[in-house]
């Protein structure tokens, strides 16, 4: 059977090859006007390409085609093949009833090998319906026939789509046994969209036994097999989307699932698809915090799973409905029923998802004070917290941590808590990359809070203060994971560094290149996924944080850890061997103070805007009550370390009254400041300056500060590239940047300085064996950071603290350049004296002019840290 040269039913193993070839093969067979028997081959072919990749409209006219076709070559197995081939296709377009009973026929037609391969789409079937009992069945039947035949393909297809399910039923070293004898089939043959699914599943199991990592590496991986092949990846979008709200990423998975759904919506593609993506896009949307999102997104996945005869998927999507209905502020009995029902239906499926709808209907209980119908729930939802994967496991201490409270246990609920946060502890851990760590923090957010108000009305301010420490800035507790010598990884960074240069260069000349930006983006993207790779190498060492330790290294000082209690401010202020709690004013008009305090220093940083000084200066005042409250007259007269929550990291604290002539540090945690009190500089440590391209000073204090350290290593002009200026910062003693700072808000670790070559940005700094002892960044942002996460800063500043940095002085606004030339003259000069940065900026804000641009700049910069 032939057309041309070409055997025809080599067309139907190429669509999964090749699919590009197969379908322009399968129209050239066509335009032969062939005999019955290969016209049915070529339009089933283009029936599955267009099913798969393209409109199911025209997938379902030629798949009637192909079975007409079949049934006029009077062939029972060609009409029972196209019979599978086409119920898979009415299915994915919501018409499950008539899918159905197309297969109903195909098993009867079909025998031998063509029923075993009916079987196993069957089995597919049931799959995407839900149908997992009835899905691992036909594979039970269909299996035993393909090895005996020897069929390979169908064999490792059968063995992908049995692991799949045991991977919606919880069973992982199941479905890790069945990937990998599918694995090594694939391995003989030339199926190359079969291989890419094969990887792509690999990843799916990855995430499922908790390696985040490396999920993403083989989803990415797979993306690439399809992008070779020009095949859409809706299903990859799926699981991806799963992985990065895993990982904290939610906006970025709603972007991708909504970015999936115009692509299938523009070509016609699969309704069942489109109502999975959208279920993604809900769970994503509810993570993120948008509720209205959530609730529209899983308000549609409902209708089309219903419609599609989908209860499984139908079942999990109003779960989704009801927690964003919950989230936007609802509260009732019958919410609390609804939970109940789809909790017990989970159950049913055997889904991993049960715990959680119990987790939901005992919370709506417990905020209608229901409490015996509250424990029940809880008390099914808590099972699950000694066995599955991290975030099952975290879910059930939630669980155990609201019983607790409903019963009045503060010490249940705070072991609870500490039990919860270990999980995750050990969870964040396997994340090399500090982006991933910060974001997987949200996770424990709960529990933390739990703990923190446990401790506020039940125990003592040094309780209080160890559970403020125990979920703050976690990320700075241990270096992120070195990356690798990856050349992939090397080579982006340095395109990324030349595009980037060039794209900043176009612009600032007012001719903006699209293309340029584009690739920038792209670059980004790039970058971003190869550190996501990187596996964590630091084990979890537990909570570490030791009060008295802190109390005896702050000698006469004092340290105020700001810590947030539902939504109000409370001080604990750490000194003379005590902690002592006073309380302070709402967070939400604190953080809009400092907003307004924000605005006032951008403008004061330019000439003739001296009339907002004063206003400026009092809210500063207001700032001052609302954060630190009645602890005030106890600051001593020794040195003062702030320890803010991550909303109120731009506050610039020197601008308070109490603050304003005092030696002043900010850290992101005590722990952290602790850490840094106790890193010892390095023996020899050489001063590195530092001189970027486009200052408007020209980096003016540069060659001042070489005459007066001498010996320092100077990198100006074409010496100040990005490889030159990592080569010499590491290890070094003292480092001076005068170069732009451009701070990402919507990318944080893509914070930049501006090189010679391009910016030297936070993935740069953290290939570092060693970050300078001391670092100063004498530009504008330098110390502006994203909050994510729990209480997670993200930026130059908190990228620099974990590597071996001590301290740093950086701005929190944007400066004026000329007056930054003697506040860092003088800060020098203050350290050459032997002062530690804190002293030496506190000293060199009094030697400024007393104009206006000159105390704004003061009071922009910070000394973070303890050097």
């Amino acid at each position: 059977m032939t057309a041309g040269s070409e055997p025809v039913l080599e067309l139907l193993p190429m669509v999964f090859a090749d699919p590009g070839e197969a379908r322009a093969r399968a129209e050239l067979v066509l335009a032969a006007a062939p005999a019955p028997l290969p016209a049915s081959i070529a339009h089933q072919v283009l029936g599955i390409w267009q099913r798969d990749f393209g409109d199911l409209r025209i997938a379902l006219r030629h798949l009637r085609r192909a079975r007409d076709l079949a049934a006029r070559a009077d062939s029972a197995d060609r009409e029972a093949d196209v019979l599978a081939t086409l119920g898979v296709a009415l299915v994915h377009a919501g018409r499950t009833r008539q899918g159905l009973a197309s297969f109903e026929r195909g098993v009867a037609r079909g025998t031998g090998h063509t029923r075993a391969r009916v079987l196993y789409r069957r089995a597919y079937v049931w799959w995407v319906l839900g149908h997992h009992r009835e899905a691992l069945e036909d594979v039970r039947r269909a299996l035993p026939v393909l090895r005996q035949l020897g069929d390979d393909i169908w064999t490792a297809r059968a063995l992908t789509l049995r692991a799949t399910v045991h991977l919606a039923l919880g069973a992982v070293e199941r479905a890790d046994a069945d990937f990998t004898a599918a694995e090594r089939l694939w391995d003989t043959t030339g199926q190359e969209h079969d291989k890419a699914d094969a990887v792509e599943s690999r990843g799916l199991a990855a995430f499922r036994s908790g390696d985040v990592p490396a999920a993403l590496r083989l989803l990415d991986e797979a993306e690439e097999r399809y992008a070779k092949l020009g095949t859409p990846t809706y299903m990859l979008s799926i699981r991806r989307c799963e992985v990065l709200m895993a990982a904290g990423l939610a906006p970025e998975a709603l972007a991708e699932a909504d970015a999936a759904i115009a692509l299938l919506d523009r070509i016609g593609g699969q309704s069942t698809r489109k109502a999975e993506l959208l279920l993604a896009a809900a769970r994503a949307a509810r993570s993120a915090g948008d509720a209205p999102t959530a609730i529209a997104r899983a308000a549609v996945a409902v209708r089309l799973f219903a419609a599609q005869r989908r209860l499984w998927w139908e079942t999990h999507a109003r779960l989704v409905l009801i927690e964003a209905r919950v989230a936007a502020g609802r509260r009732s009995g019958r919410l609390v029923a609804d939970a109940a029902a789809v909790a017990e239906r989970l159950a049913s499926f055997g889904s991993p998802a049960a715990p959680e709808a119990s987790l939901l209907a005992g919370r709506i209980a417990l905020a209608l004070g229901w409490t015996a119908d509250a424990e029940r729930h809880l008390a099914v939802a808590a099972r699950g917290r000694h066995a599955g994967p991290a975030p099952a496991r975290v879910t059930g201490w939630a669980a155990q941590a609201l019983r607790a409270r409903a019963a009045g246990s503060r010490r249940g609920v705070l072991e609870a808590c500490r039990r919860g946060l270990d999980v995750l502890d050990d969870h964040r851990m396997t994340l090399g990359a500090s982006e991933l760590r910060a974001h997987v923090t949200a996770q424990g957010a709960e529990l933390a809070a739990l703990a923190q108000e446990v401790s506020l009305t039940h125990g003592g301010p040094r309780r209080l203060l160890e559970w403020s420490e125990r979920w703050r800035a976690t990320v700075l507790s241990a270096p992120p994971t070195r990356p690798p010598a990856d050349p992939a990884l090397l080579s982006g960074l340095t395109a990324y560094r030349e595009i980037a240069a060039r794209a900043e260069e176009a612009r600032m000349e007012g001719r903006p290149v699209p293309a340029l930006e584009r690739e920038q983006r792209r670059l980004e993207r790039e970058i971003r996924s190869r550190t996501r790779h990187i596996r964590g190498s630091v084990p979890h060492e537990g909570n570490r944080f030791d009060v008295p330790r802190l109390l005896d290294r702050l000698g006469d000082g004092r340290l105020v850890e700001l810590a947030v209690v539902d939504g109000r401010v409370h001080v604990l202020l750490c000194g003379q061997g005590r902690v002592r709690r006073f309380a302070a004013g709402p967070l939400a008009e604190a953080v809009t103070e400092a907003e307004y305090v924000q605005a006032g220093l951008r403008r004061l940083a330019h000439p003739g805007a001296e009339a907002r000084l004063p206003l400026v200066e009092a809210a500063g005042e207001r700032l001052q009550e609302l954060l630190l409250g009645g602890a005030v007259p106890h600051l001593g007269a020794g040195p003062v370390v702030i320890v803010p929550p991550g909303a109120l990291h731009r506050v610039p604290w020197a601008l308070l009254p109490a603050l304003r002539d005092r030696v002043l540090s900010v850290s992101p945690s005590a722990g952290s400041w602790l850490r840094a009190r106790e890193t010892e500089p390095p023996r020899g440590g050489r001063t590195v300056l530092v001189r970027g391209p486009g200052l408007a000073t020209g980096g003016a204090e540069v060659p001042e500060l070489a005459d007066r350290y001498g010996t320092a290593t100077v990198l100006e002009g074409a010496d100040a590239q990005v490889p030159r200026v990592l080569g010499e910062l590491d290890g070094a003693g003292l480092a001076h940047l005068a170069a732009h700072g451009t701070f990402r808000a919507d990318s944080p670790l893509f914070s930049a300085l501006r090189m010679a070559d391009g910016p030297l940005i936070v993935h740069d700094f953290e290939r570092l064996d060693r970050s300078p002892y001391r670092i100063i960044l004498s530009s504008c942002d330098t110390a502006r950071l994203a909050s994510v996460g729990a209480d997670e800063l993200l930026g130059l500043v908190t990228a620099l603290l974990p590597l071996g940095t001590a301290g740093v002085v950086a701005s929190s606004a944007p400066v004026n350049d000329a007056a930054v030339i003697p506040l860092m003259l003088a800060l020098h000069k203050g350290l050459t004296a032997g002062l530690s940065l804190a002293e030496a900026l506190r000293d060199a804000r009094t030697t400024l002019p007393s104009d206006t641009v000159h105390q704004a700049t003061g009071w922009a910069f910070a000394a973070f840290g303890a050097a």
